[in-house]
C-alpha cells in the first residue's frame, strides 16, 4: 500500500508542482505528473536515507510537492537545452 499511497501523493504533487512553477512545459501535463510521482519516490528514499522517514513510511506531502518541483526544474534545464 505504500507504494500506491506515494503515487497518489506524487500525482498530486505534480499537479500543484505544475501551478507552482507555470510556463511551458517540453511534455505537457503527463509529464508533469509522472515528475510528480518521481518526485515522491525521490522525497521518499531520500527521507529514509537522511532519517526523516522510517522504512515503509511514504514522503509527506511537502516533501513530495518539493521534491516534483526540484525534478520539474531539472527537466526544465535538460530539456530546454536539447530543443534550443
Amino acid at each position: 500500500m505504500g507504494i500506491l499511497w506515494t503515487i497518489i501523493i506524487g500525482f498530486i504533487a505534480g499537479v500543484i508542482a505544475k501551478f507552482l512553477m507555470p510556463g511551458r512545459d517540453p511534455g505537457g501535463f503527463i509529464i508533469t505528473t509522472l515528475l510528480g510521482i518521481a518526485g515522491a519516490f525521490v522525497a521518499t528514499y531520500l527521507g529514509e536515507a537522511v532519517g526523516w522517514y522510517r522504512a515503509g513510511e511514504g514522503a509527506g506531502f511537502i516533501g513530495a510537492v518539493v521534491g516534483a518541483v526540484i525534478i520539474l526544474a531539472i527537466y526544465r534545464m535538460v530539456a530546454g537545452r536539447r530543443t534550443a
